[in-house]
C-alpha cells in the first residue's frame, strides 16, 4: 500500500494509481472526512439554496448532517444539524421563510444565528425557564464557512488558512479568461440547477472530469463540436488541475445567444476551461456562462452531484433567455449523464482483486495523475504508516 502511494507522489511516468480500498472502504471514507476534508475547504452547496432570510437547507455528506441557514441580516450560516439538548437532528426537510430553528423532539428553539432562545417546559409544564440553567452556552455548533461565486465552502475543523489564500490560485487562473472583475456580473440562474446520484466514489468523478481522453467514446456528440484534438490539460496549481478546449462554440442553443462576460479575453474568445478545485468542486468557465458541480460523498460508493449554472446579468432570470438557459442546462445534463456509466463502471472495477491501480499515460492522464499525487501527499502527511495500513486494509 505505502509503496503505491509513494510511487504516485513521486510522479514517475507510468505510475500505478490509487489502490482499490480508497474507493471501496467505508472506514477509509470516514478517515477522508476527518483528515482530508475537515482540515481544508470544501464545497457543500449554493447560496441560492437559501435565497431569502429564514430559508434552511439540510446537507448530508461524509456521514455528517449540516444545516445551511440564511439569517435575518441576510448572512449565510452553517451549523451542525443537531440539537444541543438530546442530539436530535434539527432539520429533516428543507424549508423557507422560517422564523426560527425548532427541534422536532422537545421544541427547543434557536434563532437563525444559532443562539438558543426557547426551552419549552424546561421547568415543568408551562414553565419555560428554570433557575440554574443558563441558555447562553448552548448555541448551535457553528461550522466555519465562506461563500465564493455563490458556492458555499466550509472548513470543518476551523483551522484551515483563510479562504482567500485557498481560492487565490484558481481565481488567478480563471482571470486569464474572464478578466479582472468580469465574474462579478455572473448570477445564478433561477432555472439552472440539476442533481444526479451516482453509484461511485467521489474521487472517480474528479478523475473523469480531469481528462478529455474519453470524449470520442463516451461523448460522441460533444466530441463532434468540441473534439479531443482541441483539448489540453493543465496542472499548474497545488490544489487544482483541469482541462480546456480552444474551440468552444455552442451549437445547441434553442433561443437567443446569452450575453458574454464583458471583460472576457478576446484573444481566447473560443477557449473554455474546466478546472477541478480539490477536493470536490468542478468548475466550467465559458464566455457566456459558468457552471459549478459539487460532489457530495454520501458513502464510499455513492456521490450526489449538484450543478448550478450562472449567466451574465439579467440573462440569469429574464424570460427572453429562458429557452437558451434551458437548452444549455439540458446540454450539460446530457453530457453529465453520459459520464455516469463511465464512473459507475470504474467503481465496479475497483472491487476486482486483479486491478492494481491501472496506469497513467504521459499525455492524456497528466491532470488525473496530478490529482492522485495531491491525494497521496495529503494521505502521507496526515497518516502514520501503520495507521494508513489499517485505514486502507481490505
Amino acid at each position: 500500500m505505502r509503496s503505491i502511494l509513494d510511487a504516485i507522489e513521486a510522479g514517475r511516468q507510468g505510475d500505478n494509481g490509487l489502490p482499490n480500498a480508497v474507493y471501496t472502504s467505508p472506514e477509509f471514507m470516514h478517515w477522508e472526512r476527518d483528515h482530508l476534508f475537515a482540515p481544508g475547504w470544501f464545497a457543500i452547496g449554493f447560496g441560492a439554496d437559501v435565497a431569502t432570510p429564514g430559508d434552511m437547507r439540510r446537507v448530508d455528506a461524509l456521514g455528517q448532517s449540516m444545516l445551511v441557514v440564511r439569517d435575518r441580516s441576510n448572512a449565510l450560516r452553517v451549523f451542525h444539524n443537531v440539537c444541543r439538548h438530546r442530539g436530535r437532528r434539527l432539520l429533516d426537510e428543507d424549508c423557507r421563510h422560517a422564523a426560527a430553528i425548532r427541534c422536532p423532539y422537545h421544541a427547543w428553539t434557536y434563532a437563525l444565528d444559532g443562539t438558543l432562545r426557547g426551552t419549552p417546559h424546561v421547568g415543568g409544564a408551562g414553565v419555560h425557564e428554570v433557575a440554574g440553567f443558563d441558555k447562553n452556552p448552548y448555541s448551535l455548533f457553528t461550522i466555519r464557512s465562506h461563500v465564493w461565486r455563490d458556492i458555499v465552502f466550509i472548513n470543518l475543523d476551523g483551522n484551515a488558512p483563510p479562504f482567500e489564500t485557498f481560492i487565490a490560485p484558481v481565481e488567478a487562473r480563471l482571470a486569464r479568461l474572464w478578466g479582472d472583475g468580469g465574474a462579478e456580473s455572473l448570477q445564478p440562474a433561477a432555472d439552472g440547477f440539476l442533481e444526479m446520484e451516482v453509484v461511485s466514489n467521489w474521487k472517480l468523478a474528479v478523475e473523469n472530469y480531469l481528462e478529455a481522453y474519453h470524449l470520442p467514446v463516451v461523448h460522441p456528440g460533444l466530441n463532434s463540436y468540441s473534439p479531443l484534438a482541441n483539448h489540453y490539460a493543465y496542472h499548474d496549481g497545488a490544489d487544482y488541475a483541469g482541462q480546456g478546449v480552444t474551440s468552444y462554440r455552442p451549437n445547441f442553443l434553442a433561443g437567443p445567444a446569452v450575453p458574454t462576460l464583458p471583460t472576457w479575453n478576446v484573444d481566447q474568445l473560443h477557449t473554455a476551461e474546466y478546472p477541478a478545485l480539490y477536493p470536490n468542486t468542478l468548475l466550467g468557465v465559458q464566455n457566456d456562462h459558468f457552471f459549478v458541480m459539487i460532489l457530495l460523498p454520501l458513502a464510499c460508493d455513492r456521490t450526489l452531484e449538484r450543478v448550478e449554472l450562472q449567466f451574465v446579468g439579467e440573462a440569469a432570470s429574464a424570460t427572453d433567455y429562458r429557452k437558451t438557459r434551458l437548452s444549455i442546462l439540458e446540454g450539460w445534463r446530457s453530457v453529465f449523464a453520459e459520464d455516469v456509466s463511465a464512473v459507475e463502471g470504474m467503481q465496479a472495477g475497483r472491487y476486482s482483486p486483479a486491478f492494481d491501480g491501472g496506469v497513467f499515460t504521459p499525455l492524456q492522464d497528466a491532470a488525473t495523475r496530478h490529482f492522485h499525487r495531491w491525494f497521496a501527499r495529503r494521505v502521507g502527511a496526515a497518516t502514520p504508516r501503520q495507521s494508513l495500513r489499517a485505514a486502507t486494509a481490505e
